[in-house]
């Protein structure tokens, strides 16, 4: 079982990577790949640029990723209630080549953040909008106060409420 593991930031730190990785490793028996943002960096996308270039090569390259998988683990960045830019570019640029730019794969749905809410306004915006996309999101999980809820020196959620309630969710997958 191929799993595709991914952030919708492009931080070097980011707490969402770190979320998804950790979430993709508990699935027993699976062969784990982390996808960086930052290995998929266009030009921000508009219609005047594609007319030019045309499907970038970048965004072929994503989603030919999306398309090894057997599962996707997504922890989305919530950058002013939205999506991070970085992820919103590379899914504008992916879904001008198929609309189905999640492919039907079964995906883990995830978000966490600093703050108490744990990025619930994305994730409840991509909650609604993946479907039309391809997303075909089996389960949902919102990490609350990361620092407070995630060790950090050994990559796992501390709070063992939350933690137990990911696992279950990855146990009913």
């Amino acid at each position: 079982m191929k799993i595709i593991a991914f952030a919708g930031s492009p931080s070097k730190n980011s707490i969402n990577k770190k979320l998804a990785t950790y979430a993709a490793h508990l699935f027993e028996n699976a062969d784990v790949e982390v996808l960086d943002l930052n290995d998929f960096q266009m030009p921000l996308f508009s219609v005047d640029i594609e007319k030019i270039i045309g499907q970038h090569e970048i965004a072929k390259a994503f989603l030919a990723k999306i398309a090894t998988a057997d599962i996707l683990v997504v922890s989305l960045a919530e950058n002013n209630g939205n999506y991070s830019a970085a992820f919103k570019n590379v899914f504008d640029w992916c879904s001008r080549i198929t609309a189905k730019v999640f492919q039907e794969k079964p995906m883990l749905l995830m978000a966490t953040s600093p703050g108490a809410r744990g990025g619930a306004s994305v994730l409840e915006i991509a909650k609604n909008a993946f479907p039309f996309y391809g997303g075909n999101l089996k389960a949902t999980f919102s990490l609350p106060s990361f620092d407070a809820n995630f060790d950090v020196i050994n990559e796992e959620i501390s709070n063992p409420e939350l933690d137990n309630q990911l696992r279950d969710i990855v146990k009913n997958f």
